[in-house]
């Protein structure tokens, strides 16, 4: 297959920059075949979900980056699951994590966001996990949209378990708004559920006008990607998209 662009940073100080989002479970399967998935894919910001939430998940969670060579950014119990990764490359300038309202009877939903710089390049970035349930997927969908536009950035990009696939109306909503990366710049495999029997995308990147989707999808045959390890890390297959993001006028 054909590889994904290296993370650099351009002369007139765009940067392009590896971005993976990966449903983790809780870290409750192979965490050495997880964090060796990670680590292959050479990412920049890692948009994780379910990530540990209950006791002890900060050290959990510390463990998992410092094993991928990252560093925790913002989320995980704080965002109700959603948190984000990022190696040294980034510089931070903001975080926040955001509990959304709770539905009684439904589980809690959040997401995990922050605004980095690569370079000359600035950029918002969310993590999430959308509901289960149709109705308030939904409206969590136009949440997201107004929080990435609330967030004072030109360019942002938004990642996450949708727990919907491409026809939904809660994924069309965001593909109207912003590039459906995957359908920009198709690259590696499509469907992120399940490991063993993959036969659908409900994990998905997102990216607003401007930033350039140079590929994107899930990185089987990926160098040091392996279908054993794949399979033993969690119960959903990662996204990954290599973007270049123009720098900040």
């Amino acid at each position: 297959m054909e590889l994904l662009p290296k993370s650099r940073t351009e002369p007139d100080g765009s940067a392009v920059i590896r971005v993976l989002s990966y449903n983790i479970r809780s870290m409750r399967d192979d965490t050495a075949a997880l964090a060796r998935v990670i680590t292959a894919c050479h990412p920049d910001l890692v948009l994780l979900q379910e990530a540990p939430r209950f006791f002890r998940w900060r050290k959990k969670l510390s463990r998992l980056a410092r094993a991928s060579n990252l560093v925790i950014l913002t989320g995980g119990a704080t965002a109700a699951g959603p948190a984000i990764l990022c190696n040294l490359r980034a510089t931070v300038e903001r975080t926040e994590d955001v509990l959304l309202p709770l539905t009684p009877g439904l589980h809690r939903r959040g997401f995990a966001t922050a605004v980095v710089r690569f370079g000359g390049a600035r950029l918002g970035v969310l993590s999430c996990h959308l509901s289960l349930q149709r109705d308030e997927r939904h409206d969590q969908g136009g949440m997201l949209l107004d929080r990435l536009a609330a967030m004072g950035v030109e360019h942002a990009i938004a990642g996450g378990d949708l727990n919907e696939r491409p026809g939904g109306r809660t994924f069309v909503r965001l593909a109207e708004n912003l590039q459906d990366c995957w359908a920009t710049a198709p690259w590696g495999s499509e469907y992120t559920s399940t490991p063993a029997d993959p036969h659908q995308r409900i994990d998905a990147i997102f990216a607003t006008e401007g930033v350039e989707v140079l590929g994107c999808g899930v990185p089987l045959g990926h160098p040091g990607v392996t279908e054993t390890d794949l399979r033993a890390a969690t119960d959903h297959l990662p996204v990954l998209a290599a973007l270049r993001v123009p720098a900040t006028a």
